[in-house]
């Protein structure tokens, strides 16, 4: 049944690795704003056996199409095989310790029609831990990214990230398929490089923290672990990350260099 906010043309693909219940808690918020989809692909990474009971039992409720791994494969190889069973010609990619925040459904109406009517558009973000830092405004609270090989923050390189965004579902004829077998904040990186060889162009909603908010909780922690040394203030770390950052950013631009030659 199509709700207030019906999105035919846009396959909902989520990835997912034992957080049922955090899975439960996205498909329902999509449920309780009334936003509906072309279809919804649950792409799980071979999680325990608790977990895909509770998937499948999901599954009779909300009518999903539900990929499974034989074994874990990381998240280069979840999200190929998710995207590979769309269908629909828009992808909206979420995984799944996200939940869409009230009034999602418009800024979301509006994100589809602007990428549909500028067909230069290869991807349509919601959500970050940080503003990319580098925007010209766009229309209805969006603004553009922009890359440029002068700029100095190393943030520049991440134009693509797994954040929650809207995407063409043609997106690997253009850039590719995710690398496999490494861990996921390489796979985000190497998939931002190239997008960046591959020149595509994006937007960023503006206020970033409105739309989704990330939720892991004690029971379903997040996955992802990542080095709580870059929040030291102490001098010395202040320092020593000081270097760091310039070390990124010269790593950025040899990486993208490599990538394009």
């Amino acid at each position: 049944m199509a709700g207030t906010h019906s999105f035919k043309e846009v396959s909902l693909l989520i990835t997912h690795y034992n957080r049922s219940q955090s899975l439960e808690r996205l498909l329902q918020a999509f449920k309780e704003q009334e936003c509906t989809f072309g279809e919804i692909i649950v792409s799980d990474d071979a999680s325990l056996p608790e977990h895909q009971n509770k998937i499948k039992e999901l599954q009779k409720q909300y009518g999903f199409k539900l990929i499974c791994a034989e074994h874990n494969r990381g998240l280069g190889n979840n999200i190929n095989k998710g995207q590979d069973a769309v269908s629909k010609p828009y992808t909206l990619y979420v995984q799944e310790d996200f939940v869409p925040i009230a009034g999602f459904g418009t800024h979301f109406k509006n994100a589809l029609e602007l990428m549909q009517s500028n067909k230069t558009l290869d991807i349509v973000r919601f959500y970050a831990y940080f503003s990319y830092p580098y925007l010209k405004p766009y229309r209805h609270g969006f603004s553009e990214m922009i890359f440029s090989r002068r700029t100095i923050n190393h943030l520049k390189f991440y134009y693509y990230s797994d954040h929650p965004h809207l995407r063409r579902s043609s997106f690997f004829t253009k850039f590719g398929r995710y690398p496999e077998g490494i861990k996921g904040d390489l796979t985000e990186y190497k998939m931002a490089i190239s997008f960046l060889k591959h020149k595509g162009k994006g937007l960023f909603y503006n206020d970033f923290n409105t739309l989704f908010d990330q939720r892991n909780t004690t029971a379903e922690p997040s996955t992802m672990k990542r080095s709580s040394w870059r929040q030291n203030k102490n001098i010395l770390t202040l320092v020593i990350r000081s270097f760091y950052l310039k070390i990124k950013l010269l790593k950025g631009h040899l990486d993208l260099f490599l990538a394009q030659n």
